[in-house]
């Protein structure tokens, strides 16, 4: 089950978010309460099984308390050696890293089984916070379940927004009154209509009738349609949903930081990641590219001082890249990123001789707009849709295939009432053709256009023969075949 992608959830939420309500009306919302609930979001989240190998599966939750235990282990082996720089530093970060990576490769190297769970990649950067604030002397070890909590709090579990351990520990196990739990419920209400005008109204809106339209032609028009449309949805849905993890947060006493902050009006590249995904973007600049940019300046490890802060860039949006996936679209959004940074750090190095030009209002609209292409053009390399196929936009299903008749429906996303013509192949034979145009009521209530996308044929009577016929249903003059197409009958 995903967080927050659907009503489904919402509905299992009311069951944990209900009681909160009325605990906190009388100041008894606390940590117990917190952590009871997260057990039991956890238990029904991670109740499903992964096949590890074929016929080998496992709980998720198994593997979550695994991950769990791991991790609690590298971070006391870690502290009770000293919590000092050198090689115990690196071999904490790499044990840390270790089960991130295993579910990332795992697949490329047994592409039939599965690892990891939802949430795994945004749990493994909050452990390593933990391991950092250690090496910096700035906590002592947490408890158990302090730890668990951090990383675990279920409202954030799946995509964030990344919590840091010091602000976390401070508020989840602090009492509060009913007057403070009223200004939580404020914010959090506040949050939540925000979230569903964004995720369901606004993201949903620009993927059905922008997004998906442009993803299902292949001209270079579209291509550029997508790109604006896919950067628009992935704000909206993300931010939505980032909206509705703070919210829930907000009711349990902890108040996760803001995720998104206008980004789209950022003014140079650097403003946009002080804006973009910004718990993400905060940690690779405070736990990768400061503590590169320190080590550097301090070992005098390039000979001109500009160096070390470009070499740092793509250092950090190198392993921002490989952190969302192996795919080479992944790592090539981030070498784009760091090849925009790296340009504005030179760029404004130079520009601080030259301030004047820069006034005024076309100026900052200029900045605005230059950097929003650049932004977008990011994005859409970050889809994986530059060279792709079209995706196809027909929405089908065959429901009965046999001796007597073949039945179904087809539905086009982007023209919602027209009737599709459908071709049925004998494999490599062509059979004939017709049209899906029948009525059904049970498609217009699911959302299908007019409805009048059904289609029931009886079985061509060359089929009869005895003889194993596989069967192609597709849309007339396409290759795109029916869901569930092919289908094998056999008639006397």
């Amino acid at each position: 089950m995903i967080p927050y992608a659907d009503f489904t959830y919402f509905g299992l939420l009311l069951y944990a978010v209900v009681p909160t309500l009325i605990l906190g009306l009388f100041g008894k919302a606390g940590w117990r309460w917190a952590t009871l609930v997260t057990a039991a979001m956890l238990i029904v989240q991670y109740h499903g099984s992964l096949d590890i190998r074929p016929h080998f599966a496992v709980r998720e939750i198994w593997i979550v308390i695994g991950f769990a235990v791991w991790q609690w282990a590298t971070v006391c082996v870690f502290a009770k050696s000293g919590a000092r720089a050198g090689w115990p530093f690196y071999v904490a970060v790499a044990a840390g890293l270790l089960p991130l990576a295993a579910s990332k490769f795992f697949p490329i190297v047994s592409p039939k089984g599965e690892f990891g769970f939802l949430g795994i990649s945004y749990i493994t950067f909050r452990a390593l916070d933990v391991v950092f604030c250690l090496l910096d002397k700035v906590i002592a070890l947490p408890g158990a379940l302090d730890f668990s909590m951090f990383l675990f709090f279920f409202p954030t579990i799946s995509a964030g927004p990344i919590d840091r351990f010091q602000r976390f520990a401070g508020e989840w196990r602090k009492r509060r009154t009913r007057a403070e739990f009223l200004i939580d419920l404020d914010g959090a209400v506040h949050r939540i209509f925000r979230g569903f005008f964004y995720k369901f109204i606004l993201a949903a809106l620009i993927k059905q009738y922008w997004m998906e339209r442009a993803a299902s032609s292949g001209s270079f028009a579209a291509l550029i349609s997508y790109m604006y449309a896919y950067s628009f949805y992935l704000f909206f849905d993300f931010a939505g949903y980032s909206a509705f993890a703070i919210a829930v947060s907000y009711l349990f006493g902890v108040h996760t930081p803001e995720n998104f902050n206008r980004p789209f009006l950022a003014r140079n590249i650097r403003d946009f990641w002080n804006r973009w995904h910004i718990t993400l973007s905060f940690w690779f600049r405070d736990h990768v590219y400061m503590r590169f940019l320190y080590a550097a300046m301090r070992g005098k490890w390039f000979a001109h001082k500009e160096v070390a802060p470009i070499v740092g860039y793509f250092l950090a949006f190198g392993l921002m890249g490989l952190w969302h996936g192996p795919e080479l679209h992944y790592i090539a959004y981030g070498f784009y990123q760091a090849v925009l940074l790296s340009a504005f750090h030179i760029f404004s190095r130079w520009s601080k001789m030259h301030r004047s030009w820069r006034d005024g209002v076309v100026w900052r609209f200029a900045a605005t707009f230059i950097t929003f292409q650049c932004v977008c053009f990011g994005l859409l390399i970050f889809s994986g849709r530059i060279g792709a196929a079209p995706l196809p936009h027909f929405a089908s299903k065959i429901d009965h295939a046999d001796c007597t008749a073949i039945s179904g429906w087809v539905w086009d996303k982007n023209d919602a009432d027209a009737e599709i013509h459908i071709e049925l192949w004998d494999r490599d034979r062509y059979v004939m053709a017709f049209t899906a145009n029948q009525f059904r009521e049970d498609l217009v209530d699911a959302g299908y256009g007019n409805g009048r996308h059904a289609f029931r044929i009886p079985t061509p009577p060359q089929f009869r023969d005895q003889h194993h016929h596989v069967i192609h249903l597709r849309v007339a003059g396409t290759t795109q075949e029916l869901t569930d197409s092919p289908r094998v009958i056999r008639c006397p």
